[in-house]
Order: structure tokens, then sequence, then C-alpha cells
């Protein structure tokens, strides 16, 4: 039964570590963003909370274990699990409204930016299944198995939370350039603009021709006016 078990949840790990590393590589390689209207300019600051949020709760999830606590542990780790989900769930709906950020920075700090970015982007690909299998091995009570393994998924859980703060910090210069550039309204705000200047515009029209006619004038809006009479 416990083989079976295991089977099973080796299956659904696969499928799903594959299945959200094939989705963020369409999202960030191929899928080019802008194709919507959404305004998602704030989303980097909140997911970079919630990267440090997790990198706490890691801290002190660890805290807790060293100590003893075990429920407490428990209960940190899962929080952080959370706060990382919920990033991700952010981190999927900025870059399929805007796309990737391109960093700007040259020199040495652009070399410095693109290690920490591949080491980051690595890291976060094992990381997934690493804290599947870790959770579920403490789920069966395999506790000493459990431990093994959550010597390196709690450093590579721990690395890709802090970088990810670091990597906010780094493109925030960039996002707010990006923020900044005007982009062009939605078509049905044009729509409605076109309509409201031609609603003005006859409106106009109405009224200088109205003031025109009670004057007995020429219309002010002939854009070629009748010449002058004949000189007898």
């Amino acid at each position: 039964m416990s083989s079976q078990s295991d089977r099973g949840f080796w299956i659904f790990n696969a499928a799903v570590s594959t299945v959200a590393v094939g989705f963020l590589g369409w999202l960030l390689l191929v899928r080019e963003g802008a194709d919507t209207h959404a305004d998602l300019s704030f989303m980097p600051a909140v997911n970079a909370a919630l990267n440090a949020t997790s990198a706490t709760l890691l801290l002190l999830g660890f805290a807790a274990i060293r100590s003893g606590r075990r429920e407490a542990h428990k209960r940190l780790m899962v929080s952080a699990f959370a706060a990382s989900a919920v990033f991700l769930v952010g981190y999927v709906l900025y870059h399929y409204a805007h796309g990737d950020t391109q960093y700007q920075g040259v020199g040495a700090i652009r070399t410095v930016y693109f290690t920490i970015l591949i080491t980051h982007v690595v890291l976060s690909i094992v990381m997934l299944p690493m804290i599947l299998t870790t959770f579920y091995l403490a789920t069966r009570e395999r506790f000493a198995a459990h431990k093994r393994l959550a010597r390196w998924t709690l450093p590579i859980w721990l690395y890709v939370s802090v970088t990810g703060v670091g990597i906010y910090f780094m493109l925030r210069p960039s996002q707010r350039q990006f923020s900044y550039t005007a982009r062009p309204p939605p078509p049905v705000v044009l729509a409605a603009a076109d309509d409201l200047q031609r609603q003005h515009e006859s409106r106009r029209r109405a009224v200088l021709l109205g003031a025109s006619q009670s004057s007995g004038g020429d219309d002010p809006l002939d854009d070629h006016p009748q010449q002058q009479h004949e000189k007898e």
C-alpha cells in the first residue's frame, strides 16, 4: 500500500512540476506580454513582499524545529509554502499582462544581476518538486528521510525567496520607467473620445449657425465664403 501511495505521489509530483515549468517557460520565452490593458504595475512590489514573507517564515520555521517545537514548525512551513504559492500566482498574472521586464543596468552590475537571475531561475525549477517531496515525507511521518531532504530544500527555498527580493530592487528602476511610459488607451476609450468630439463639434456648429441666421450674416462655418458682390 505504501509503495502504491509513493508511486502515485511521484507521478503527481512529476506532472505538477513539468506543467509548472512548461507553463512558465511558455510565459517568459514564447508569449509576448502587453496584450491586455490591465495595469498590474503594483504587482512586483507585492511579489517582493511575499518573497520576503516566505523567507521570514522559513527562518522562523527552522528556529522552531531546532528548539523542538514541531507543531509551530509545521504551521510556519505551511505558511511559507502558502506565501510562495500566492507569489507564483502574482508572478504569472504580472508577466501575462506586461511581459518580461528588461534589465537596464550596464557594466559589472549587469553581470551580478544575471548571475543572481540565472541561479534564481534554475533553483526555482528544482525547488517545487523538492518542497512537495519534503512535505510528503513529513505527512507520511518518515521524519528521517524528511530531515535529510529538508537540509537541501530549506537553503534552496530560502535562496530563491531572498534573491527574488533582490531581483525586484535591481529591476525597480526599469519597472518604474515602464510604469511611467504612456501606453495607448483601449479601443473602447478611443471610440468614446471620438464620439464625444463629434457631439461637441455638432453642438458648436448648431450654436454658430443659429447666431449667424439671427444676425442675417453669412454662415460662419462656410470654408469658402461667398465672394463679395461685384462692384456696381
